[in-house]
């Protein structure tokens, strides 16, 4: 980056490192805290709506659809979370290939299942060959961003069901008493009221999935665990221009101290908004805002 970088055999001290600090590899590394980033905006409001479907289906009155919704919450956390997400992405990806082989090849004659391969036709592949980088990386992240919103869809299924229960039976009843229909009532008053009881466990389940990002590196994402094992290993003359020793320490160092600040940000935010939540509640919190309040 820097006009002095270019004999990096030449450097020494603060300016070899500046020049070792800003390499290509070194901006990607950068770039992947991004990544996660993105990975948590993206994932969360998605979990959230997985769950929030999972809680609903949970209480309807329809048998089949009961099954379901409790069905999903109680399998998902019931399988480790590392089998689920090598899973997820495996087997959408061969789903989604093996109906675009069919629609895009009714001619292929050849077995798709070929021992432990799974064969289609170029035509039927996620993504084209021919198709640029970005396309790959962007159909790799989609499908791990799917992975992680399952998951942690049927924890916050869980615990938006539970929330959902904790709303006082005596409020709905006055609001049915009101005229209010049953789907009037619960989104006018269970889900607006739903959210205090929910939000620490979703608090938890927030920080759960922030320390779950490291398992992007499983799902073939470059992300920040990817790259601190990348250049943190030794590095010898004859394979890089700034050669190190093992250095991995202080790379994965950087993460902890990362992931530290971002959970603690965190939770500072989700004790505001837990605070607001529970201005003028019926609940622990809220009693104790009314007798802190000046008379």
């Amino acid at each position: 980056m820097f006009s002095y970088c270019t004999d990096p055999s030449t450097l020494s001290g603060l300016t070899w490192l500046s020049c070792y600090l800003t390499t290509g590899k070194h901006m990607a590394f950068y770039a992947s805290f991004g990544t996660v980033m993105i990975l948590l905006a993206v994932t969360a409001p998605a979990a959230l709506l997985f769950g929030f479907g999972g809680a609903v289906a949970a209480r309807s009155t329809l048998a089949p659809l009961r099954w379901i919704g409790k069905g999903y919450s109680s399998m998902v956390r019931g399988i480790p979370d590392i089998a689920f997400f090598l899973f997820v992405p495996i087997a959408l990806d061969q789903g989604l290939e093996y109906l675009r082989h069919h629609a895009k090849c009714p001619d292929w004659t050849e077995a798709i299942r070929q021992g432990s391969d799974f064969v289609v036709c170029a035509e039927a592949k996620l993504p084209l060959s021919t198709s640029p980088q970005w396309v790959h990386e962007v159909y790799g992240f989609s499908l791990a961003v799917l992975a992680f919103a399952i998951v942690f869809g049927a924890f916050a299924a869980n615990v938006l069901f539970g929330a959902m229960q904790a709303v006082p039976r005596a409020q709905m009843e006055t609001a049915e008493a009101y005229g209010m229909t049953r789907r009037q009532s619960f989104w006018r008053v269970m889900v607006p009221q739903m959210w205090l009881f929910a939000l620490p466990g979703l608090s938890n389940l927030w920080q759960i999935l922030v320390k779950a990002t490291p398992l992007l590196f499983l799902l073939g994402v470059e992300d920040i665990v990817y790259w601190a094992r990348e250049l943190g290993g030794s590095k010898t003359a004859r394979f890089t221009d700034y050669p190190h020793g093992d250095w991995r320490l202080y790379y994965f160092l950087g993460l902890l101290v990362f992931y530290l600040f971002l959970t603690s940000i965190s939770e500072r935010l989700f004790g505001k908004l837990m605070q607001r939540l529970s201005h003028g509640q019926a609940t622990m919190a809220g009693e104790a805002q009314r007798k802190a309040a000046p008379a």
